[in-house]
């Protein structure tokens, strides 16, 4: 049962091959036997899942199940979940237990998915590495003779999905937090359109690029998690108004796009940029020959603002950081360090309740929002996200999606870093479309010749989820690797 997909998991459940008791057990006894090697989750709800699980059946033999009934789930540790820890990586929200439910865990509860745990995470999404958790960091399960870099922010997550620790999971994506991991863990990752996945009672880090999204093994399996955790929310301000038919294109499967005549934009300024290595570049032009022999139009489109994405993502998601997490004071909920005053209460349980990555993210957020700075930096770095956005609205009406490589690479060693121009093109190739909204998808393409994944990013208009889906399942269907968890656990 570990190795079904979730959509092969929903077959044999509907026609009670299977319980959905029998498959939450299979996964909780994979969790007990990986959970200490690889630190995907932060706290496994076991009874939770068991009764979820108990539930589930009951609906089958009635005759009424859910969409997603029985399918056991792994839960970013950014969802508030009620009556359930959720402590966002960090020390600050350690043993916080919210009285509120997320939309995207709501809604998922509404599906009759079956809640294992919530996953482990970059401290408040503030990292790609998976290595800034309070909880310690989570371990790519490719890893053999030296432990891998899973990425982040939603590490555990990906960890989870990749070791067969849960069927699918939740993840968010501010910079590149559900994309990038996915690459290098062999998945599937969705960053939607923004507003297409509520934000309410998903812990913020900056609000304007924060994106909800799913990971799972295939295409399918990513869309149908999205169709369960998506849709309009009145709570949420900026949710995106066309959610709901969009959901309702989800629902009736995703279809591979044809290849033929399908116009897929390459981007000048990424293509001529250092930083992929080999494999990854070897592995993105054997695409690009491919479809277009199968048909494929190939337009070269410019973004002439796209390699200053790294700059204008620093600026405006550490000023959002350092304005979100201004809430977490010590007074009302959380961590409390006593002063001997109240700014000194102020003082001692912020130093002691965030991390060193989050406290540099905060500090440097509020400079740029000091009159000194505002102008210069917060301002015009707005003034440049408009341009880029336009760039890219201009682009999308040259083709009908973008492709370039999801990553630079594949996984590095757990303690290693990827290097300047590694990290400029990987902030180029995936953060534009948190900038922009649009939606993107990491979907697995190949391996390198160590054995280890290797991603490619579709990118599309705004609203146009499905259609980025469809290219991903041609995708997909044309590398046709084999991801099982036993396959890459070895066991």
């Amino acid at each position: 049962m570990i190795n079904l997909t979730l959509t092969q998991a929903l077959c044999k459940l509907k026609s009670r091959e299977i319980s959905a008791t029998e498959l939450t057990r299979a996964h909780l006894d994979r969790i007990e036997k990986l959970n200490p090697e690889l630190n995907a989750y932060i706290t496994v709800t076991a009874d939770r899942a068991m009764a979820d699980a108990v539930a589930a059946d009951a609906r089958y033999d009635a005759g009424n199940a859910l969409p997603l009934d029985g399918i056991p789930i792994g839960m970013k540790d950014l969802f508030a979940t009620r009556d359930i820890r959720t402590t966002a990586g960090s020390r600050m929200l350690e043993n916080f237990v919210p009285q509120y439910e997320s939309t995207v865990s709501q809604n998922l509860i509404n599906t009759g998915t079956v809640l294992l745990g919530k996953t482990n995470m970059d401290e408040f999404a503030m990292s790609g590495t998976g290595r800034t958790s309070f909880f310690g960091p989570s371990v790519n399960p490719y890893s053999r003779d030296v432990k891998l870099m899973p990425g982040g922010s939603s590490s555990g997550s990906v960890a989870a999905v990749s070791a067969g620790m849960c069927m699918a999971a939740t993840g968010s994506d501010t910079g590149d937090s559900i994309r990038f991991p996915s690459s290098l863990t062999g998945l599937v990752g969705i960053k939607p359109t923004y507003g297409l996945c509520s934000r309410y009672g998903c812990f913020a880090y900056a609000s304007s690029l924060d994106h909800p999204g799913s990971i799972a093994r295939t295409v399918d399996d990513a869309a149908a998690l999205l169709a369960g955790m998506a849709g309009y929310d009145v709570h949420d301000s900026t949710s995106y108004p066309g959610a709901d038919s969009v959901v309702d294109a989800l629902k009736g499967g995703i279809h591979s796009a044809p290849i033929r005549g399908l116009r897929i934009g390459i981007i000048r300024e990424i293509a001529n940029a250092p930083g992929i290595d080999d494999d990854m570049q070897k592995t993105f032009m054997k695409y690009i020959h491919d479809m277009t022999a199968a048909g494929a139009e190939i337009v070269e489109i410019s973004i002439p603002h796209i390699m200053h994405t790294a700059t204008l993502y620093g600026i405006i998601s550490r000023a959002e950081a350092a304005s979100n997490l201004a809430r977490y004071d010590g007074m009302r909920y959380g961590l409390r360090v006593e002063g001997d005053d109240l700014i000194d209460t102020y003082m001692k349980t912020r130093a002691a309740g965030f991390g060193e990555n989050v406290k540099f993210r905060m500090l440097t957020g509020a400079i740029t929002q000091t009159k000194e700075f505002y102008d210069p930096l917060f301002v015009h770095a707005a003034k440049v996200r408009y341009l880029l956005t336009h760039e890219f609205d201009m682009a999308m009406e040259k083709c009908d999606v973008i492709l370039t490589p999801s990553a630079p690479g594949a996984a590095i060693a757990l303690d290693a870093d990827l290097g300047d121009d590694a990290a400029r093109i990987s902030n180029a190739m995936l953060v534009p479309m948190n900038m922009t909204g649009m939606p993107g998808c990491s979907v697995p393409a190949a391996h390198n010749e160590s054995g280890l994944p290797l991603g490619l990013h579709v990118a599309g208009a705004f609203g146009d989820d499905v259609r980025v889906l469809a290219v991903a399942k041609c995708i997909e269907e044309m590398a046709n690797l084999d991801n099982r968890p036993t396959i890459v656990m070895g066991r």
